[in-house]
């Protein structure tokens, strides 16, 4: 399988394309300064104890306090309140040697929450869950720190291997490294990146969390509560440090600034892959040369074509996510058994695939077409199993029920990403009245003239495809429009078809700065 990240960067912010195959898995957006992102470490304050649903909440500078659960309070709670209090007063005895911090005893499991909290001290907590819709972050107090090969984990020195590791020689050889370099009172979680990985790989990830776990030390003294101690790396980083493996080919960059800043995180998290880091300096918008425009307009909505005439319909209701697979236009002369078998395995993998692009998380429901055979049943099921292996959200997935239902449960770490494919119309933009059509290339015209006086001599213009082709068609004898205007004004013109442009709209860049001219 190939892998390639598309990163388009502008001035609303970043957006980040996984292609895999040159099919569009995942779209990220990172707008400004990202607060209260999964991983983000904070200090906060305690507000309201409460016991009967034995849960805290916690002021981390939002504007809905966050919600701890005692699950989520972390066995080693009182450490982390002793860590914490004696960090933000700058009164560390162990130093820069973590291994002589003296933890307290461990909290269990099964205990209260107003047994484990006297009054309502300040804590460092870590984002589960970003916040969605009306409630506010979903919050730990079991701080981890994730690198490419390895998790570690503070006040600990428990070694755990990733499950998808199946050798057992490889999961031994893999203890016995981690136990040979692991610092004292750090626990560390091998991740199936690891696997094949020599000593130095696995001692270097760790040591760069621990030199974290130091800068959440000193990022605690004289802090005030709420406010970050420690922000989780961006969206590109993130995904290249869980993400990247022999499989990807490519990644390419918009912005000179971010493609460097990205060419050295890969060349110092895995020098071999350096050179897939490119610039794409073309004419065409990087998402549009990649098809990803095309893919998101395609993906959104409420519905969704598959390639063989049958379609899916995807609805959100406040509890859970319904999809209804229908067979559409599809037909075939194998019986009608054979024909819903073949429409649900396709639509498996197009639902994996919708849940990974939409961040679908919850309960999701498929409404699968009828089949009567339990073995149909079971090659469909074993068929979601498997395309959503690539998935990184926790998930479950139960057998189709007797009324043709399956039921997934998907982590749901951050809102569901919703991207409305709907468009104002291109001529009116809405109001249902357009200027007259006739006198477009007039108005463009004109403008380029007030342009041209301005002391711009090299210009780029981005307008509709159709546009483009009326602008730049001509030959020999009769030359184009665009060219008898650059003649005319001594001006250099270029033309870009622009696919997110309404019909009749224009935009002029300056040719050398790329920027925009506002009119």
């Amino acid at each position: 399988m190939n892998k390639e990240l598309i990163i388009n960067s502008s001035d609303e912010g970043v957006e980040i394309a996984l292609l895999e195959d040159k099919k569009l898995v995942e779209l990220h957006y990172e707008r400004g300064q990202n607060q209260f992102s999964v991983g983000d470490v904070y200090l906060g304050k305690i507000k309201k104890v409460m016991p009967g649903l034995n849960a805290v909440f916690v002021d981390v500078g939002y504007e809905k306090d966050a919600f701890l659960h005692y699950t989520d309070l972390s066995p080693y709670f009182r450490s982390l309140l002793k860590f914490t209090k004696q960090s933000v007063e700058g009164n560390i005895s162990w130093g820069d040697d973590f291994g002589k911090f003296k933890n307290e005893a461990e909290i269990v499991k099964t205990g209260k929450i107003s047994e484990v909290l006297n009054g309502k001290p300040e804590i460092i907590v870590q984002i589960l869950k970003e916040p969605i819709s009306s409630k506010g972050p979903r919050i730990s107090c079991e701080i981890s720190l994730p690198g490419r090969f390895v998790v570690v984990t503070p006040f600990n020195d428990d070694i755990g291997i990733s499950k998808k590791i199946h050798s057992p020689d490889e999961r031994k050889r893999l203890q016995r490294i981690v136990d040979s370099v692991k610092p004292k009172n750090f626990g560390v979680i091998v991740r199936t990146a690891a696997e094949g990985k020599n000593t130095a790989e696995l001692h270097g990830d760790i040591l760069n969390l621990v030199e974290m776990w130091k800068s959440i030390q000193r990022n605690l003294k004289g802090a005030k509560a709420p406010q970050m101690i420690l922000g989780e790396q961006d969206k590109t980083t993130s995904i290249l440090r869980d993400l990247l493996s022999e499989s990807f080919q490519k990644v390419v960059v918009n912005d000179k600034k971010l493609m460097t800043e990205t060419k050295e995180y890969v060349a110092r998290i895995a020098p071999e892959k350096e050179e897939i880091v490119t610039y794409h300096n073309g004419g065409q918008a990087i998402f549009d040369h990649y098809g990803i425009t095309k893919q998101v307009k395609a993906a959104f909505g409420k519905t969704v074509n598959l390639s063989s005439g049958a379609y899916l319909i995807i609805e959100h209701t406040e509890a859970l996510h319904v999809i209804d697979v229908n067979s559409g236009t599809r037909s075939g002369d194998v019986g009608q058994e054979q024909n819903a078998l073949s429409t649900n395995l396709e639509a498996t993998l197009e639902i994996a695939r919708q849940m990974r692009l939409r961040d679908l998380g919850g309960i999701i429901i498929i409404d699968f077409i009828d089949m009567r055979l339990p073995e149909s049943k079971k090659q469909v099921y074993d068929a979601m199993e498997e395309q959503m292996m690539t998935d990184r959200a926790r998930h479950t997935i139960l057998s189709i029920s007797k009324f043709g239902l399956m039921q997934i449960t998907r982590q749901r770490l951050r809102p569901e990403l919703s991207i409305s494919t709907a468009e104002v119309c291109p001529t009116c933009n809405g109001t249902g009245k357009i200027g007259p059509s006739i006198l477009l290339t007039d108005d463009i015209e004109k403008d380029l003239k007030y342009i041209v006086n301005q002391g711009h001599k090299e210009l780029v213009l981005h307008v509709h495809p159709i546009l483009e082709g009326y602008l730049t068609k001509g030959g020999f004898f009769k030359p184009s429009l665009i060219k008898t205007w650059g003649k005319q004004n001594k001006v250099k013109i270029t033309v870009v078809a622009d696919n997110n442009s309404p019909l009749t709209q224009y935009n002029f860049y300056d040719g050398k700065t790329e920027d925009l001219i506002r009119l």
